[in-house]
């Protein structure tokens, strides 16, 4: 299933992707794509309606993020080994955990809105991860269990505030806007979230070209690493890393500007284009 939502900035509206790509409405069926929704029993109730039987959405304007209510947003950095050696260091001998705030998600076409004063914010696609069942200490050998679905992410970063600013990442990665998701969670019996394609582009121009089996740390590992130390709810979201080709590691490094236009996509995943502003 492709579940989403759509509609104005908080006013979404839960719907599915039917066979045909077209949009089904699922008011008054659910109220939002939640942790009721994203539950094991919520995807075990959706799948076994008849999709195109729901009314039609012939015009769904803006998409939000398809996830109703984020808990959490756990981030994974330095994920991939190119990215790792492109940041010119060394692979990580356990995950880099660190957080972004909810308050930073949008939907996956909105602006990218440049902070003032920035000159140093970047692009970073992802595939994200979002937890089904409640997750204490598991295994990764059952790690899948707890997991409802995928998305695509990206963890913009204005990386002066994440690097030079004498403190956690996430002060540079959780400003507003700077988690666009979508445009929609696919449910994990759709796909293998460890051989997936993920392309960004800017202004037309390739930046990363990666794959998921490039992961230092797989699906499996991550949701079991993270249960470890926190107990993971129905709805949180996991960002697992990005491959290389961030503007960072460009010689000399690249970041956005005013007018940029960012295209992303990941296979099975659908696509994201954002146009890039100043903030006022």
């Amino acid at each position: 299933m492709k579940l989403l939502r759509y509609g104005p900035i908080g006013q979404e509206l839960p719907g599915i992707l039917d066979s045909t790509g077209n949009f089904r409405a699922l008011r008054p069926i659910v109220r939002d794509i939640d942790a009721t929704v994203l539950s094991p029993e919520g995807l075990r109730f959706l799948g076994a309606l008849d999709v195109s039987k729901l009314p039609l959405v012939s015009n769904p304007g803006r998409l939000g993020s398809p996830i109703g209510a984020v808990r959490e947003i756990i981030a994974i950095g330095l994920n991939y080994r190119e990215h790792a050696k492109e940041s010119g260091l060394p692979i990580p001998a356990e995950p880099v955990v660190f957080g972004k705030s909810t308050s930073s998600i949008s939907g996956p076409d909105d602006d990218i809105l440049l902070p003032p004063g920035s000159e140093k914010t970047d692009w970073e696609i992802e595939l994200g991860i979002v937890i089904g069942a409640v997750a204490r200490r598991v295994t990764k050998q059952v790690a899948r269990q707890y997991v409802a679905g995928y998305c695509m992410v990206n963890d913009v970063s204005e990386r002066a505030w994440q690097i030079e600013r004498a403190g956690q990442w996430g002060k540079g990665k959780s400003f507003d806007t700077f988690t666009p998701v979508g445009p929609w969670l696919v449910t994990g019996d759709e796909l293998d979230p460890n051989a997936l394609d993920l392309n960004l582009q800017v202004n037309g121009q390739i930046c990363q070209q990666g794959n998921t089996s490039d992961l230092i740390f797989d699906v499996d590992i991550v949701v079991s690493y993270v249960s470890q130390f926190m107990t993971l709810m129905p709805g949180d979201l996991i960002i697992t890393g990005t491959p290389a080709g961030v503007g960072l590691g460009m010689k000399p490094p690249r970041f956005l500007a005013d007018g940029d236009v960012i295209d992303m996509s990941v296979s099975g995943l659908g696509t994201q284009r954002h146009a890039v502003i100043k903030a006022v």
